[in-house]
């Protein structure tokens, strides 16, 4: 022990004073983007301020416009991008040319325990431990203000042309929404959000300070809190520590370590704690998230060597068998006690609900049922999207495709499963007090009617013609439905790639499954559902275009579902009607396409590519409407003004400025000072 000590002697002893006049006020600035020979001790600080919670500070420091490594030209355009051409109190520069330059802090740790300003003098070291390390960085919010600024100029010039342009101002629509009262997740995750935090770091207000010189006297006053102001050692009970203490803490004693679960969210559960649950628990688990699986499918996310066996006994006890996959019950999915997150519907009317989309959807086929009469919509859909995709004209369809594969390998269990289906099947027609004429199986294609492909011009010129003799005769019935039926299917060609059928049947609640009619929904009324437009399309396309004179296809479509909405089920409009068909109706109806000349950038779809307006109305007002078509087939938008001249020379000086008001009124819509056709305006 004595040949170590004269190997290291002591050299020197310093005592170590902890001063605590300046704890809580002191900070230690950095400036890591100037080197540290370029300081700013020498420059003028014009302004100071600070958020001390956030330990923001931002400084306003001058800078010298007559160095000659200052550029004045790129001064004054900044000062001009930034404060514009008017001198205002608010103005950021106030000689037009940028005098100052902007610091921003940002925290270089968050934890300054370990860091201490240190001064010694006379043998003696003086230690103050630092509020917070800042680093200070150039801010240019001068930027962002000049895009402001430039924005705001865009929009008055904007907003002064559309007020030449416009007589009067468009009325908007004002949807009103009630929020619903938020839960406690809900609140968390809003706290915890981005944008919560900066709502909350701007809310806090600035604390001005005043700049006090290096040489200041009030800095050397200042400078004095730095030593410790009473040298008695009873005051610095945090340096006086016990040779024991003093070991202690350079090393403490290691400390068992608790596994802590990382945190996630509560309906999240990661594989590797799936696999510590017991294997029914893992189970009812996965059906609960997942909804809709193949038995494949669920044994690869079990770990290896699972029991098959016991796999199909626990999962029998949380999911049914539907099409050779299975899907999660309906009390597991609702326990009891519960209600709908939608509606508050309780948890026994969801699991019958369930179970009667279930059974007469998927595992029955039955096509005439109106499923779940007593929920709300919003509930029929969330069951429908759990285990099921909506196909255009075919309804909605079970998500997975039969696992032939497990039906022929568990005969026993599907045999089990199917009289599981009965039983709730039974239970739920007393429930519901079904009728016979529910559980019609859907409509197959009757073998006896023979097919044969007619061309888009043949069937056109068929439906003119069909039309004009109902007109003449309105109580004419083609031959074929008077011999009872027995004629001629059309089957129509295939669609272009560029053209979808419109979905117009519902599989649910109009009266049709997965694409096939329900019984008498066939237009015995005018016998025209293979040969051409039945009355009631016709008259439906007649008011519409009447009333809104110029619509896209895709908006006519949406028209229509609305339409087909609000009718009863089992109405014969509900009948397949196709793009091809419908474009008919129209041109039949003294309609005519626009075909307007859109940009080769344009983002809209074909559907809203095909405008059609009204061409003939049989008022005197048609000429002024059929001008601005014409007009609109060689421009995609134009100025008031065009419209107007245009409307002089082909109809002379006779057009008044009201006139002019109410084609475009009827026809057009405005949008930043230009003209486009309804439906044309991209957002």
């Amino acid at each position: 022990m004595a040949s170590g000590e004269d190997d290291d002697p002591v050299v020197q002893e310093i005592d170590v004073y902890l001063a605590k006049s300046l704890v809580d006020k002191l900070y230690l600035f950095q400036y890591p983007v100037r080197p540290s020979s370029m300081s700013y001790d020498d420059a003028t600080h014009l302004s100071a301020k600070i958020k001390p919670k956030q330990q923001k500070v931002e400084l306003e420091v001058a800078l010298d416009t007559m160095s000659p490594n200052y550029c004045r030209s790129k001064g004054e355009q900044i000062a001009l991008n930034v404060d514009g051409t008017s001198f205002e109190d608010s103005s950021t520069y106030s000689i037009k040319m940028m005098d100052k330059q902007t610091f921003s802090s940002i925290q270089a740790t968050t934890n300054t325990s370990r860091y201490a300003a240190a001064i010694f003098r006379k043998g003696e070291l003086h230690l103050t431990p630092l509020q917070g390390i800042l680093q200070m960085r150039p801010s240019f919010s001068y930027l962002d203000k000049a895009d402001n600024k430039h924005r705001e100029r865009e929009a008055a010039n904007e907003a002064g042309d559309s007020s030449q342009d416009e007589a009067e101002d468009d009325v908007k629509q004002i949807t009103v929404r009630f929020s619903r009262p938020e839960s406690e997740q809900a609140r968390q995750r809003r706290v915890q959000s981005y944008e919560f935090l900066q709502k909350k770091q701007a809310e806090e207000p600035w604390v001005l300070l005043h700049y006090h010189g290096l040489k200041d006297s009030r800095s050397e006053h200042e400078r004095q809190y730095l030593y410790c102001q009473s040298m008695a050692g009873s005051d610095n009970t945090e340096l006086v520590k016990t040779p024991g203490e003093y070991l202690s803490m350079l090393m403490p004693p290691v400390s068992e370590e608790k596994a802590v679960m990382p945190m996630g969210p509560s309906n999240v559960l990661s594989m590797a704690q799936l696999r510590t649950l017991p294997l029914g628990d893992q189970v009812k688990t996965l059906m609960k998230n997942v909804k809709v699986m193949p038995f494949a499918n669920l044994m690869g996310l079990l770990a290896s060597g699972t029991d098959c066996t016991a796999v199909l006994r626990c999962i029998q006890q949380v999911a049914m068998l539907v099409q050779g996959n299975w899907v999660v019950k309906s009390d597991v999915l609702y326990p009891k006690n519960s209600c709908s997150p939608h509606s508050g519907v309780p948890s026994e009317v969801l699991c019958r609900g369930r179970d009667l989309v279930v059974i007469f959807g998927f595992v029955r086929g039955y096509g005439t049922l109106r499923v779940a009469r007593q929920l709300p919509p919003e509930d029929v859909k969330d069951f429908l999207e759990q285990m099921s995709a909506s196909r255009i004209n075919r309804g909605w369809e079970f998500l997975l495709p039969s696992d032939t594969d497990f039906i022929k390998k568990h005969p026993d269990v599907v045999q089990r499963q199917n009289m599981l289906w009965l039983g709730i099947q039974s239970k739920l027609e007393k429930v519901f007090n079904f009728k016979k004429e529910d559980f019609a199986a859907k409509k197959e294609p009757q073998p006896g009617i023979s097919l044969r492909h007619v061309s888009g011009e043949q069937r056109l010129k068929a439906a003119r013609e069909n039309a004009a003799s109902l007109r003449k005769e309105p109580g004419a019935r083609l031959p074929s439905q008077q011999r009872g039926g027995a004629g001629v299917q059309v089957k129509q060609e295939p669609l272009s790639d560029s053209e979808e059928p419109m979905d117009t049947c519902s599989a649910l609640t109009n009266g049709s499954l997965n694409g096939y009619d329900s019984p008498g929904l066939s237009d015995g009324h005018n016998g025209q559902s293979a040969a051409g437009p039945s009355h009631d399309l016709q008259d439906f396309v007649s008011a519409t275009f009447r009333k809104h004179f110029v619509l896209t296809l895709s908006e006519v479509k949406r028209l229509f579902n609305l339409h087909l909405a609000s009718l009863p089920p089992g109405h014969r409009l509900f009948s397949s009607i196709s793009d091809r068909l419908l474009q008919d109706t129209i041109l039949l109806s003294n309609c005519k396409q626009i075909f307007v000349p859109f940009p080769p950038q344009t983002v809209t779809t074909a559907d809203e590519q095909k405008v059609f307006a009204l061409w003939d109305s049989g008022e005197t007002f048609d000429k002024y409407r059929q001008v601005v078509y014409e007009v609109f087939m060689k421009n995609y938008r134009v100025r008031r003004t065009v419209v107007q001249t245009r409307l002089g020379q082909e109809l002379g000086a006779n057009v008044t400025k009201a006139d002019v008001d109410r084609v475009l009124k009827e026809c057009c819509v405005s949008c930043g000072g230009m003209w486009y056709l309804k439906g044309t305006a991209q957002s």
